[in-house]
C-alpha cells in the first residue's frame, strides 16, 4: 500500500494556497460522471491534499481534445478518457481499448510506469467493464480506501457502460434510476448539470439523487425526446445482413439512447449509426449486447473506429468528425456498414 503520509509530505511540499483537485471526466456519460464522484471521495477521504474539487466535461470531437490551459496549478485527474502527457497531469484512470491519442502517448505512461514515478498515480485497465469499477478497486488496494457504500453505484456503472441490462426492453423503457440517470446525463444540454450531480452521486442514493428537484424537473422533457428519438429511429433505420444503419443528421441531437436499434431489431448483430449535435457529426457503432454470436466471431469495434481516427470498446464505439464534414463521416458509414454486413 502507498505510503500516504508521503504523498501528503509531496503535495504540501509545493503548497502555498489552498489546493485544488480538478477532476477532468468522460462528459455525457453515467461513467464518466460516476467516475468523477468516486475518485473524489476516495481523494477527500485517503489522500486528502485538496482543500476544493472542481469539474471538467470532456467530450470526443474532431481536433485537440485537451487544452493546457485548463489544467490548474493543483492536482489534476483525467477519469475514464483518453491519456494526457501533460506534466500537469497528477492522476489518470482508463478503461477503454484506445486509451492513448497517440503512439507518444502510450510510450509516455509507460516509461512512468517502468520507472515507478506514476505507478501509483496513473492507472490503465481495459480488462474493467466501468471506469467506475477500475477506480473503485485501485483505490481499495492500493489505498485502503472502502467500498462497501457504494456497491450499487458501481454495480450499475457496470451495468450501464458494459450494456449488461438484462434486455433492450429494460435499456429502452428505464424503469430504474439508473437508467433515468444515464438519459438525463447523455441527454441534458445544461452544461451545470453533472458538476451538480457529481457530488451527490457518492453521497446518496441514485432514487435519492433522481428524486433531487432539479433532477426531476428534467425527467418529462428528456422522456419525451427519448419517445420522439425511438419513433424518428424505428422511420430512418434499416436493416440488412445483421446491420443496423441510420442516418439522423438533419434532425440534430445532443444523444439518443444507444439501445433503441436492438430494441427495434432485435436480431440483428451489429448497429452504425450517423448523427449530429451542437459540436460533431458523430458515426456511432455497436454490437448488439444479446446477440447469441459468441465473442471470437464478433469484429472488434474499436479496432475499426480507431482506422477513422475514433475508438472505443471491442463491442462498443464512435468517431467524431467536425459539424461540417457529414460527407466525410458518411462515407466512414456506408464503408464501416459493408464490412460489417461482410463480416
Amino acid at each position: 500500500m502507498l505510503n500516504l503520509r508521503t504523498l501528503a509530505k509531496e503535495c504540501h511540499a509545493r503548497r502555498t494556497t489552498d489546493l485544488d483537485c480538478k477532476i477532468f471526466y468522460h462528459d455525457k456519460c453515467f461513467d464518466g460522471a460516476c467516475s468523477a464522484s468516486l475518485f473524489m471521495r476516495f481523494h477527500r477521504e485517503r489522500v486528502k491534499t485538496a482543500d476544493r474539487f472542481l469539474y471538467h466535461g470532456l467530450v470526443h470531437r474532431a481536433g485537440a481534445l485537451f487544452d493546457e490551459g485548463a489544467f490548474v496549478d493543483g492536482e489534476n485527474a483525467i477519469v475514464d478518457f483518453k491519456y494526457s502527457a501533460s506534466p500537469k497531469l497528477t492522476w489518470w484512470f482508463d478503461h477503454h481499448q484506445s486509451a492513448f491519442l497517440t503512439p507518444e502517448d502510450q510510450k509516455h505512461f509507460e516509461a512512468g510506469q517502468a520507472d515507478g514515478s506514476q505507478r501509483m498515480r496513473k492507472f490503465f485497465n481495459p480488462n474493467y467493464i466501468s471506469c467506475t469499477s477500475l477506480i473503485a478497486d485501485t483505490a481499495q488496494v492500493n489505498f485502503g480506501f472502502d467500498t462497501a457504500p457504494l456497491l450499487d453505484l458501481i454495480k450499475w456503472a457496470d451495468i450501464v457502460d458494459g450494456a449488461r441490462y438484462e434486455s433492450a426492453k429494460s435499456a429502452v423503457e428505464m424503469a430504474e434510476p439508473a437508467m433515468k440517470l444515464t438519459m438525463i446525463i447523455e441527454s441534458s444540454s445544461d452544461n451545470n448539470l453533472v458538476p451538480r450531480l457529481i457530488p451527490l452521486l457518492t453521497e446518496m442514493s441514485l432514487q435519492h439523487v433522481l428524486d433531487q428537484p432539479f433532477v426531476q424537473e428534467l425527467v418529462d422533457p428528456l422522456m419525451e425526446k427519448h419517445l420522439a428519438a425511438l419513433e424518428l429511429i424505428r422511420s430512418r433505420a434499416t436493416v440488412d445482413k445483421g446491420v443496423i444503419a441510420f442516418d439522423i443528421t438533419d434532425q440534430p441531437t445532443e444523444g439518443y439512447n444507444k439501445f433503441i436499434p436492438y430494441y427495434l431489431h432485435p436480431d440483428a448483430t451489429y448497429n452504425v449509426g450517423l448523427s449530429k449535435s451542437s459540436f460533431r457529426t458523430k458515426v456511432s457503432v455497436g454490437t448488439n449486447p444479446w446477440t447469441p454470436k459468441s465473442s471470437e466471431h464478433l469484429v472488434n469495434i474499436a479496432a475499426i473506429c480507431e482506422r477513422y481516427g475514433g475508438g472505443g470498446h471491442a463491442r462498443v464505439g464512435a468517431i467524431s468528425f467536425p459539424p461540417d464534414r457529414e460527407d466525410e463521416a458518411r462515407k466512414a458509414v456506408a464503408e464501416i456498414v459493408a464490412e460489417l454486413r461482410q463480416a
